[in-house]
């Protein structure tokens, strides 16, 4: 098992200033398989001044000198790519080969993209007598979530290598054994001591510090619309940089044009993947009032055609929902749909069958959904699917757009330049269009409260970097 009772700062692994332990859940059985420590503002004012420190040399090395330290990072990443996928269908429930291929394997993308990034991006360019200067922001707080815990610490921390910055990662109390993992491939990487810091801990005890804290300069966040929030008024008092990957009811149009079969199923399985625990996920899916029928049928066979069981058998697509809080706000809000008069075409409450134990849930469709309805407004964060009808192609526009958050949006349709025109006309930070493979190239965040602020190449890495201008003669 990773050290997870204990923190690792400045380049070794420390006992917290306070010893408090509490178990992590797997969430198939119920039961522990492991604890975490959690830390305390002490814990991260130590973290925070070793990063400081770090960041005085760290932040002088060379584009090279970084590119060349992401390298041994992602070797020392690929050497434990089985190791950080267990951990996370133990302390998730994901299914073990998505664990591994998937939710570990998007670390490795984004180290592959930020490496690829580096060795293009100007971190300086000169414009007649004026040169422009791309440094880093200097120490960054990182503040993750459970559902996609690799892919949200590494497309942090990769870019803040490759732009110079020190860091201090709080992790999901949820899932903190991946990041204790993740910490372990840091110094066999040979990271320097005080540039890479994780303190594990809760929002409360590690993350309110570090969204406060005088000596860190940015923080990213991931999570909740709500946390989003606390974290940037805690910030603006030191006026830091924040950045915020928050919630999402994204829309996903299908035209009158697209091919029902393929898009219909492909929307289902998208909606659904990583048991609907997706800030991204297709969740509000907007069909022609006249293909409604059809549609309804398409979906329905699909979410019979997914198996929901436990994640070490090879025929499971869908493990347990993360926790049980999520586990009885989803059964909750399955309850609203209900309430408020949507159809329950499929799933419903409760556990599917032969599950006595986990948080499991039933994959579930609603149809003839309004978009006043809360299923349709409120992120469920699980395998909930809403079907809304349109009326028109500026009846869907409209209605896809009708919501506080942008994060995604997704258009199905037989024209490419149809669906393109649709695209261009929604508000969200990432439009994907008849069912693309993920892009680690394409900029990541949102629009509304989404939040603000990009990750993923080039967009990510321009986060981790202030401008600077010297005006006059330069003849270097």
């Amino acid at each position: 098992m990773a050290n997870t009772t204990q923190f690792y700062i400045d380049g070794q692994w420390t006992a917290p200033d306070a010893p408090r332990l509490i178990d992590v859940i797997n969430p198939a059985t119920e039961e522990a398989f492991a604890q975490v420590a959690l830390g305390n503002a002490a814990d991260v004012d130590r973290a925070v001044a070793a990063a400081r420190r770090a960041f005085a040399s760290f932040s002088q090395t060379t584009p090279a000198e970084r590119i060349d330290l992401l390298v041994a990072i992602l070797a020392a990443y690929e050497a434990r790519i089985a190791d950080l996928g267990d951990a996370m269908s133990q302390e998730m429930g994901a299914p073990q080969g998505f664990a591994r291929q998937v939710q570990a394997g998007i670390g490795a993308a984004h180290l592959h993209q930020t490496i690829k990034t580096a060795r293009s991006f100007a971190f300086e360019e000169k414009r007649g007598d004026l040169r422009i200067l791309r440094e880093p922001v200097g120490v960054a707080g990182f503040i993750t979530p459970w559902n996609w815990p690799m892919n949200q610490i590494v497309c942090k921390v990769a870019p803040a290598i490759a732009a110079g910055c020190t860091m201090v990662l709080k992790p999901s109390e949820l899932a903190p054994v991946n990041a204790a993992i993740f910490a372990e491939v840091m110094h066999a990487a040979g990271v320097p001591p005080g540039v890479f810091n994780l303190v594990q801990g809760d929002g409360p005890g590690v993350g309110q510090a570090i969204a406060a804290h005088p000596d860190i300069d940015l923080v990213s966040f991931t999570g909740s619309t709500r946390a989003g929030v606390a974290v940037a008024k805690l910030a603006a008092d030191t006026v830091k940089r924040v950045t915020q990957e928050l919630g999402g009811k994204s829309a996903n149009i299908i035209l009158p044009d697209a091919d029902l079969p393929k898009a219909v199923t492909e929307a289902v399985q998208r909606c659904f993947s990583n048991s609907g625990q997706s800030c991204n996920a297709p969740t509000r899916l907007l069909v022609s009032a006249a293909q409604y029928e059809t549609v309804a049928e398409l979906a329905i066979a699909a979410a019979a055609g997914i198996t929901v069981g436990d994640p070490l058998d090879p025929a499971s697509a869908l493990g347990p929902v993360s926790n049980a809080t999520q586990f009885q706000k989803i059964q909750r809000m399955i309850e609203v749909g209900v309430a408020e008069g949507a159809d329950l075409l499929i799933g419903g409450t409760g556990r599917p069958a032969g599950l006595e134990r986990g948080y499991y849930i039933r994959p579930t469709i609603f149809g003839r959904v309004t978009p006043d309805m809360t299923i349709a407004r409120e992120e469920i964060f699980g395998p909930v699917l809403s079907i809304l009808t349109y009326q028109d192609e500026e009846d869907a526009i409209r209605i896809a757009n009708d919501t506080v958050y942008g994060l995604a949006g997704y258009v199905q349709s037989g024209d490419p330049k149809r669906a393109g025109a649709v695209a261009r006309r929604l508000r969200a930070g990432t439009i994907y269009l008849n069912g693309p493979a993920w892009d680690p190239s394409a900029p990541f965040g949102g629009y509304g409260q989404s939040g603000n602020g990009r990750e993923y190449a080039e967009f990510g890495l321009a986060e981790f970097l202030e401008i600077k201008g010297v005006v006059g003669v330069d003849p270097t």
